[in-house]
């Protein structure tokens, strides 16, 4: 009688990492020729930890007169006043839409000083489908004062761009 050879045990099967070749598929890009592609570093990276992914940004600016700020864009810009917050006597804030697009704007109340400079440094973009010099005519007949007149961008945009009162600048765009 012949003897049998003991059965080795197989040793657990590694689990496989995400988009990792099957042996297989290994065997037929060998044969094919090619190799296999290096997951773009974005794809690695996103591996580690999950990223952040918005569905809207809402700035909230504050200003140091709630009335005018409210009257320049609404007036002068264009934006339709959804809310409205006061103390019940006194405005304090108000959120303000603009298409699909929302900003808030609330009133100083000065703790940190009359003096506090707001919007210098601060460029908000905002993509808009509308003919950017009928735009820049309506904003003009409103009363506004454009802080760069519509030109054509070399990234392949039109623009123009308003200083709101307290300073916070914002870049209208069209795509060409």
């Amino acid at each position: 009688m012949a003897k049998r050879k003991p059965r080795s045990v197989k040793p657990a099967a590694r689990p496989r990492r995400p988009g990792a070749m099957t042996r297989a598929k290994k065997t037929a890009a060998k044969a094919a020729g090619r190799k296999r592609p290096a997951a773009p570093r974005r794809e690695r990276r996103r591996k580690k930890h999950e990223t952040l992914r918005l569905r809207g940004f809402e700035p909230s600016f504050t200003v140091n007169d709630i009335e005018r700020s409210l009257r320049f864009y609404t007036e002068v810009l264009g934006f339709i006043v959804s809310e409205e917050v006061s103390d019940g006597a006194v405005l304090q804030g108000a959120v303000l839409k603009s298409g699909v697009c929302t900003v808030g704007l609330s009133q100083d109340d000065w703790a940190k000083g009359r003096d506090r400079r707001k919007g210098e440094g601060v460029r908000i973009w905002c993509r808009t489908a509308q003919d950017i010099d009928a735009l820049a005519a309506r904003i003009i007949a409103a009363g506004g004062e454009l802080a760069e007149a519509p030109r054509e961008q070399p990234w392949g945009v039109r623009s123009l761009s308003i200083s709101d009162p307290d300073g916070f600048r914002l870049t209208i765009y069209r795509e060409l």
